[in-house]
This record gives structure tokens, sequence and C-alpha cells, in this order.
């Protein structure tokens, strides 16, 4: 599985009312605290790869996910492998993955906002530390370039430039600052 994204920098309230005047679906929102890791066996920042515990907290309650993401196939996207499972207790999927020897290399917390539009799931971030980013994505088993191009046309359509993305993620922007 992949996931095609793409990432700009934008102000909420104005994409928000475009995804009202586009008859986009809400989908809720969440806060996210993402634990990223360093491996024992092989750098992550080497290799562009990460692994990350993520702990989501809406009004439904708590969940957690143990997900790892390969590095970039392709220069024009954000697009990845990645393998994601929910897991039942993140207290404990943590003290597994520091029982193997992975190490805590950074936090990112957000807030997030989902809507659905066209197949595609639009998410205003407010990222502590960094600001606010609209990402627009989808996963395809195959077939990237349609869903990179179709992901480019709905930035647009939300009036949003495609080229201004951001291809780093956002614990790289944190890192960096």
């Amino acid at each position: 599985m992949y996931e095609v994204e793409l990432k700009v920098e934008a102000d909420h309230d104005a994409v928000r009312a475009r995804l009202d005047e586009l008859g986009a679906t809400h989908d809720g929102r969440v806060q996210q605290v993402d634990t990223y890791y360093d491996a024992p066996h092989r750098n992550f920042a080497e290799t562009d790869e990460a692994f990350r515990l993520r702990r989501e907290h809406d009004e439904a309650g708590e969940t957690a996910k143990l997900t790892y993401k390969g590095p970039l196939v392709e220069v024009e996207s954000k697009t990845r492998e990645e393998h994601e499972v929910e897991v039942d207790d993140g207290e404990e999927a943590a003290a597994i993955a520091d029982g193997l020897g992975f190490t805590p290399a950074a936090t990112v917390e957000k807030d997030r906002e989902f809507y659905r539009l066209d197949g595609y799931t639009v998410t205003l971030d407010s990222v502590e530390g960094l600001g606010t980013y609209v990402e627009v994505e989808t996963e395809v088993e195959t077939d990237i370039e349609p869903a990179r191009e179709g992901a480019k046309e709905l930035l647009r359509r939300l009036d949003l430039d495609p080229d201004e993305q951001v291809r780093t993620s956002y614990l790289g922007l944190l890192l960096a600052s």
C-alpha cells in the first residue's frame, strides 16, 4: 500500500470555507502525539524511513497505532510505502519498542481536522512549534501518478498552489528548526 500525500502551509479558515463550498464531508477532529523512534540496527535519517507510535485522542477516547514508513518512492510527492497497525495499549507498545532497543528520537504533537472529498482525505493540521498545514492524501496499491495528479488538482480547487508543497515531514521540519 502506498500513501500519496501532498502538503502545503495554509490558512485553515479559508480552506474550511472552500471545503464547505465544494461539498466536502467533515470527518472529525483528533489530537495526535507521535513518538518517532531511532532503530538500533540502522539510521532512519540516512535510510529515509520512519517508525512511530501514534497516540490519538478524540471524543471516543484514546487509540494507539504503530507505523512503519518506507523511503520516498518519488520526488514529486510524499509517496511512501506504509504499514500501520492499531494496538490495544500504547504504553505496552512503547515498552516493546524500548525492549527491542528502539529509542525515542522526537515527538510531534498536532491537532487535526479531517474532511473527505472526491476519494481524498483533506487534513487541516495545527502542528505545535510549526504552524498550520493542509494535507491531501489517498492510499493506492499501484498507479501513484494518477493519485498524485488528482491530489494536485484538489489543492488547486482549494485555492492552494501544489508547487508550494512541503515534502519534508513534520518530524523533519521540527528537527530542522
